[in-house]
């Protein structure tokens, strides 16, 4: 297989294979150029991997905190309780984000490699040949 020919933003030559019948690799082909718009613009919108993470940090640090406090006696003991189901709640929640999300993202790939499959059959080439 050959290089792709496109060039990256720092100037460099791609080092990805190019794919079957062309000069480009998927992130360089000018025709796959609004598939790679609409994907950097899902991606902006998504929020960063990193925000689960930040926001089960910061409900940790939440329970640590109400703990103390339940134990030195500064917070009544069945408030402290309907507030760990509430922050119980949002952990569910940011795990049912982060499954919708991976769906959401493997359903994406599922879609590019059927159409390139297909784009390969027109062009009468199989997978694996």
């Amino acid at each position: 297989m050959n290089r792709c020919a496109g060039i990256r933003a720092d100037g460099g030559r791609c080092k990805a294979q190019a794919m079957p019948e062309a000069e480009w690799c998927w992130n360089h082909h000018p025709d796959y150029e609004q598939a790679r718009r609409r994907r950097a613009s899902k991606g902006g919108r998504r929020g960063g991997r990193g925000r689960p993470i930040l926001e089960l940090q910061q409900t940790k640090a939440q329970l640590n905190k109400l703990r103390d406090e339940v134990l030195a006696g500064t917070v009544d003991r069945g408030d402290a309780s309907v507030a760990n189901q509430i922050m119980n709640t949002f952990v569910r929640c940011i795990s049912t984000e982060l499954q919708v999300r991976e769906q959401l993202e493997l359903r994406e790939r599922l879609e590019q490699l059927e159409a390139l499959m297909d784009a390969q059959k027109q062009d009468g080439h199989s997978i694996g040949a």
